[in-house]
């Protein structure tokens, strides 16, 4: 039985080449009722990207007045770059009972666990070695050397908030990790807060206890 439901908001962050990307992409290739949170982003558009799809490209000018006007639940610079998450597309779709997915770093993590934490389930994925992230980071073929230098710096970082997540995985299996992600959003889509309707449910059975007891005198 299905009871009417708030959406689950679903993190996954990761040091930039541990995972999360993938991962993100074959839960929703998999799952019709999970979409993608498009964030804003001042960062150039790759090749292989497009425009309302990947990310909203804006300008460094358009994205200050949506983080001043407070249309961004979340926002951070990454990389010299901003990134944000629009807030109405996400209440819209929470309260309809769609999930989202959100691949964002522990900046913009914190900052929606401060205005959105009931509606959360997060997962924070590690590289299974340094060694094994960079070689992840150059054969991705997008970035130069500098910028590869400076994710990896910068990984140290990003894996220090490891223990603010409700789950961690170490991505030595994309197939496995990917499984595992699918389980914890399950579980989380049956949390009992999340769904609205089942205390009139139990009211209704217990309801029928009675009529039986009262049936029987």
């Amino acid at each position: 039985m299905n009871f009417e439901r708030r959406g689950v908001m679903l993190v996954i962050a990761s040091p930039s080449g541990a995972g999360k990307t993938s991962i993100s992409r074959t839960i929703l290739a998999q799952d019709d009722n999970i979409a993608l949170s498009v964030s804003v982003t001042t960062r150039p558009r790759r090749t292989s990207e497009m425009d309302g799809v990947h990310y909203h490209f804006i300008t460094p000018a358009g994205f200050e007045s949506m983080r001043r006007n407070d249309e961004l639940l979340e926002w951070a610079e990454v990389h010299g770059n901003f990134y944000g998450t629009p807030k109405a597309q996400v209440e819209e779709q929470i309260a309809a009972g769609r999930d989202i997915l959100f691949d964002i770093d522990w900046q913009g993590t914190q900052q929606l666990t401060k205005k959105c934490r009931p509606d959360m389930v997060t997962v924070f994925i590690l590289p299974p070695t340094i060694a094994e992230l960079k070689y992840r980071l150059e054969h991705r073929a997008q970035d130069s050397d500098e910028v590869i230098n400076r994710r990896l710096i910068n990984a140290r970082e990003e894996m220090a908030h490891w223990d603010e997540y409700d789950y961690v995985l170490v991505n030595d299996d994309l197939e496995k990790s990917c499984n595992d992600v699918s389980a914890i959003l399950a579980a989380s889509r049956l949390w009992r807060r999340r769904q609205a309707g089942i205390g009139d449910f139990v009211t209704g059975l217990q309801q029928q206890i009675d009529a039986l007891q009262t049936s029987k005198t």
